[in-house]
């Protein structure tokens, strides 16, 4: 009997990847699209529900707990699992640098607050769930993430850019490698528990070793350029979306990484991508720049995909 998953915002960065990453394991997959289905209709034969919806920063306060129990129903009428991607938001600054399950959600910040409020949402509901919880992403096309839009911008230029001090731990996930793991957790969703919390360790890099991969991948050497933070300050003046990026700042001076070993545990024959055969997919439109983008970027007023 095929399985068959639900992918709620498909056309996004995890949704996308979590789309091609199930039909390459032979699920059935419903792409969800919100000017024609209904959630509780498309979720009805689902037995997973991928939660791709990212509304723009400035409306998580007003959206997200919203989606949030719209999802928990509609996973409650037939058991689904839902499929969460988490992020180190919930940590906050204070944070250690390693990162694992039980590192305390203490976010005192407002996006911080309002993602663990999500995940503690999920967890007091009953619902099965698997939050698999990434750093940045690295997309296998550009669509408007950190890396294609800063550090891998300027590479046709020859430039590296980074936001934050070169000698500073970073925690990256490589999309491809993020989905085809949670496919793997859930065709054996039975051993989980009803909600796991999983760090999926990625890549933790410094600028100074991110810096150093790409100019082996590129070929070429590269000048680095110290991203300004002023203008973007500037901007969110006027933008509300970017006053999140500007929220954030701290996890570009704050060292951090996911830590893999209870990943490991439940994973123990999961093989990631090397760094530099993923920085390589990652870079291909800056060798061939008329390579289709993955999305158009969205308007401040526009909920878009993850």
């Amino acid at each position: 009997m095929t399985r068959t998953a639900l992918i709620l915002g498909p056309t996004g960065r995890f949704g996308r990847n979590m789309a091609d990453a199930f039909e390459a394991a032979g699920w059935n997959v419903i792409r969800f699209s919100r000017t024609r289905d209904r959630l509780e209709d498309a979720a009805r034969d689902a037995e997973v529900i991928v939660h791709g919806w990212h509304p723009p920063y400035h409306r998580w306060a007003n959206e997200v707990p919203a989606l949030t129990n719209k999802l928990i129903a509609a996973a409650r009428q037939n058991d689904a699992l839902v499929i969460v991607p988490g992020n180190v938001y919930p940590y906050g600054a204070d944070a250690p640098e390693r990162l694992t399950a039980e590192t305390p959600h203490a976010a005192r910040n407002p996006l911080g607050r309002i993602r663990a409020g999500m995940n503690a949402a999920f967890r007091e509901s009953g619902v099965r769930t698997l939050i698999l919880r990434a750093g940045d992403f690295i997309d296998t096309a550009p669509s408007g993430n950190w890396f294609d839009r800063i550090l891998a911008s300027g590479l046709r230029q020859g430039r590296f850019s980074y936001p934050g001090p070169m000698d500073r731990i970073h925690t990256w996930a490589y999309l491809p490698d993020m989905a085809r793991a949670a496919v793997m957790l859930a065709e054996r969703a039975d051993r989980l528990d009803l909600f796991t919390d999983l760090p999926f360790p990625g890549y933790g890099l410094t600028g100074t070793e991110m810096h150093a991969a790409l100019e082996r991948v590129a070929g070429r050497p590269l000048q680095v350029r110290r991203m300004g933070w002023l203008p973007l300050r500037a901007i969110a003046m006027f933008l509300p979306t970017w006053r999140g990026l500007v929220e954030m700042r701290y996890l570009w001076s704050k060292p951090h990484f996911l830590d893999g070993a209870a990943f490991r545990d439940v994973l123990p024959e999961f093989e990631p991508t090397p760094l530099e055969t993923a920085l390589a997919s990652a870079i291909r439109h800056q060798v061939n720049p008329d390579e289709t983008v993955a999305r158009r970027p969205a308007h401040s007023g526009e909920r878009v995909a993850v």
